[in-house]
């Protein structure tokens, strides 16, 4: 089975309060008469794949993928009101289980959560698994400036290590763009960055000395990390700022990791495999932004100079184990 796990939906409920105005979201026609969804420092352009199942599911049939991990797309709620990004929270994850409900062999989805406020994402996570059935969430390398660290985070945090379910850390736009405003670099260079900082900084915190089950998929190939952990385990050794919460090597703890494999590109996703093994990627695409590729994400691990068994277990089999998808 082929499981796309990094892709994105935006579900009629969704677009619909989008498109009022009750949304901190802006919905507004190009030059060329297509539908963006714009907010500060990025931009989507709606194609029918974001919206339309039947689109989707054509789509996926013709590069061979079996089913999707649905995830809303950036900003997220968060960025609303506290009372509105809840309201969203549900709308969305009621509309995805109600999708996993009329197809249940081809998606699943993670739940969107109202991050602005801790305690209320924590218990739409409960709600989202143990009401809806979905097997996870999704949360952001900063949420409105504050960083996953911060012990306010705690509740959803726990709460995810409680239901042992899975997090997908999925960036956002970076508080300062300073230089990355120009040439789409944001998306290019600064999600990459996001996730960088945001898995560091976690891990620096001794968050997972407290919470050494926390399953986190981060996307982006890990962002920077596969290339710079080692750097980051030699700062643990020799600066004393980065031993004030962490009491042992990062090295590990890194590699405990799950990552997706966009931007599917094989030399960096061999670096990937030998940092943290096979068992933690998982395919991605990206799917159906502008830099997305189903295709071209696929053949990237078919195409690999790895045995076939370590093939499957990108492509779907360490997905539907994560997930509990043959459960």
């Amino acid at each position: 089975m082929i499981v796309d796990f990094h892709n994105h939906f935006y579900p009629s409920a969704y677009l619909k309060a989008c498109e009022a105005g009750d949304s901190k979201v802006v919905v507004e026609r190009d030059v060329e008469g297509r539908l963006l969804i714009v907010h500060a420092g990025d931009y989507n352009i709606v194609v029918p794949g974001h919206y339309d199942p039947e689109a989707r599911l054509a789509d996926m049939d013709e590069a061979g993928v079996d089913l999707q991990v649905l995830t809303l797309t950036t900003p997220g709620v968060h960025i609303e009101e506290r009372n509105r990004g809840i309201e969203l929270a549900r709308l969305v994850n009621d509309e995805f289980a109600e999708l996993n409900g009329r197809y249940p062999t081809r998606f699943t989805a993670l739940a969107a959560l109202p991050l602005q406020d801790p305690i209320a994402a924590a218990a739409e996570l409960e709600r989202s698994v143990t009401q809806l059935g979905l097997p996870g969430g999704t949360i952001f390398t900063h949420i409105n400036g504050h960083t996953l660290d911060e012990a306010q985070f705690l509740p959803v945090l726990e709460k995810a290590v409680q239901l042992d379910v899975p997090l997908f850390l999925h960036p956002t736009i970076p508080v300062h763009i300073d230089a990355l405003d120009a040439y789409r670099l944001v998306a290019l260079i600064g999600f990459t960055q996001e996730t960088t900082i945001a898995a560091s900084r976690m891990v620096f915190s001794g968050l997972f000395e407290r919470l050494p089950t926390l399953k986190i998929v981060l996307s982006h190939l890990g962002g920077h990390l596969p290339f710079i952990a080692e750097r980051l385990a030699l700062g643990h050794r020799v600066y004393p700022e980065c031993r004030t919460e962490l009491s042992q090597s990062p090295l590990d703890t890194f590699k405990q990791f799950y990552m997706d494999t966009i931007p599917y590109a094989p030399q960096a996703t061999q670096v990937a495999i030998e940092f943290a093994g096979v068992d933690k990627l998982l395919l991605g695409s990206d799917y159906p932004h502008q830099i997305g590729d189903l295709t071209g994400a696929v053949a990237t691990i078919q195409e690999l100079a790895i045995s076939e068994a370590d093939k499957v277990k990108i492509l779907g089999a360490n997905a539907a184990r994560l997930l509990r998808l043959n459960a």
